[in-house]
């Protein structure tokens, strides 16, 4: 006999994480901010956070901000501004900062659709 588990939910303190982060990169003027929660669907993170930055300066500030979050864990980082993005794991939150250009091309909105859309600040 087969029984099927409930999809995971997020943590409540991931969701406070991934607002409040959110909240800093639409401080330092991030476009296109998109909030999902993801734990329903992959054992990766509870929540993706996807913003686009608009030059290397601006990736800059968007780091920077990233890197003094009260309270939440040290993150891992992956890529460069150079290279059109940015990775940051702060475990339960994920953060992918795009150029135009290559968020267009690995279109992560359209790849992880099936996440719930939380919050969206244009």
């Amino acid at each position: 006999m087969q029984t099927e588990t409930a999809p995971a939910a997020a943590s409540p303190e991931s969701e406070r994480l991934a607002r409040t982060i959110v909240e800093r990169l639409s401080e330092r003027q991030a476009e296109a901010i998109v909030l999902l929660e993801v734990a329903p669907i992959t054992d990766l993170a509870d929540h993706f956070v996807i913003a686009t930055a608009t030059s290397r300066r601006h990736f800059g500030a968007l780091e920077d901000a990233l890197r003094h979050i009260p309270d939440a864990p040290q993150a891992r980082r992956e890529g460069a501004a150079d290279g059109g993005w940015q990775l940051f794991d702060f475990d339960a939150v994920v953060v992918h900062l795009f150029d135009p250009e290559t968020r267009a091309y690995y279109d992560l909105d359209g790849l992880w659709s099936a996440g719930r859309t939380l919050l969206r600040v244009e």
